[in-house]
């Protein structure tokens, strides 16, 4: 199957992940208005197929009733879009709470995913949406409690991801864990890895992979005895890094970001730093956007992947307003799927 088979989807959380109405924050940008910037984006008369959609406010109360959810998903499909993977509200201060925690806050995890697959069949059963996954994460922010006893930190995750598997194998949904520095348990390429094949759920449970983040993977930056590349690198050590790390992940890789990133972390409002995204063009992006991705897309139609999806996560508004932004990035997405 060709790689121009896949659809080319756009985030919609870059205007809500890290806004907010505290000091120093700047404002959330509405669903609609991301729709209208992502719909105005055009490169030679090729457009976004799609959005990939975090299911929380004040985009979507996830706990909408169904009618609201269809009114919804009618104005996603307004603009020409399908609706693709969906972010389940696991974090703290959501639904959710740590997989890594209490009883009482794993049902909280449990809880928000649940939520998701209900708004997924909804929209499935609406018609809006005809592929994609839920992300998930270990939501416990920083890695200093999981490495004071990492063996138990990682056993009590695989337990919660387990049970949040089975909840999704129970509405037919699959679940892709997206790996960040910032996320317990999931903080490098090799604990992430370990974390996989302890659930070892592979048709339920998979990687969610993100050109940002996982380059400070190689780096080791919140994992220096997993690092697999030194700052200086040369471009020969860089793809002989990146290829070990690709061999490892892409088995377990269910769904798929593009972006770009200047080797440095970033993070805003209430989200711990993790793998800066910059613009597709930035001059200080270190990567090689095309040829990255198709480390990551070999054998893409093997695990059942229809689109790959853009994520400008913690742009800012002034990024995200300026339609440069989107026609930039439409074009790299163009590149990565032509043969």
């Amino acid at each position: 199957m060709s790689l121009y088979s896949l659809k080319l989807h756009n985030a919609m959380w870059p205007g809500l992940v890290g806004k907010g109405d505290g000091e120093g924050e700047e404002p959330p940008i509405s669903l609609e208005h991301m729709l209208e910037l992502t719909a105005n984006a055009d490169v030679d008369g090729r457009k976004f197929d799609g959005i990939d959609y975090f299911l929380f406010l004040p985009h979507t109360n996830p706990e909408a009733s169904d009618d609201e959810l269809k009114q919804t998903a009618d104005l996603i499909a307004s603009k020409g879009f399908d609706i693709g993977s969906l972010v389940a509200p696991v974090w703290p201060g959501t639904i959710g709470d740590s997989a890594m925690g209490t009883d009482e806050q794993q049902q909280m995890f449990l809880d928000a995913v649940t939520m998701a697959c209900r708004v997924a069949k909804i929209f499935n059963e609406h018609g809006a949406r005809k592929g994609g996954v839920i992300r998930i994460d270990s939501a416990e922010f920083g890695v200093e409690k999981w490495k004071s006893n990492p063996g138990e930190g990682t056993a009590r995750i695989v337990d919660t991801f387990k049970k949040a598997a089975n909840i999704a194998a129970d509405h037919g949904e699959r679940l892709a864990a997206e790996g960040e520095i910032c996320w317990a348990g999931m903080h490098s390429w090799k604990d992430v890895l370990d974390l996989l094949e302890g659930v070892g759920m592979p048709e339920t449970l998979g990687f969610q992979a993100d050109l940002a983040h996982t380059y400070l993977y190689l780096m080791g930056y919140n994992a220096p005895e997993h690092a697999l590349l030194q700052e200086g690198h040369s471009d020969e050590e860089f793809y002989a890094a990146y290829e070990k790390m690709t061999d490892k992940l892409r088995p377990w890789t269910i769904d798929f970001h593009v972006a770009q990133n200047d080797g440095e972390v970033h993070g805003a409002g209430a989200h711990d730093k993790t793998g800066k995204h910059c613009p597709a063009d930035d001059p200080n992006g270190r990567l090689d956007i095309t040829k990255c991705s198709r480390y990551w897309l070999q054998d893409f139609q093997d695990r059942d992947m229809k689109h790959i999806c853009w994520d400008g996560c913690m742009f800012s508004n002034a990024t995200l307003e300026n339609p440069n932004t989107w026609n930039a990035i439409l074009k790299a997405m163009i590149d990565v799927v032509s043969e």
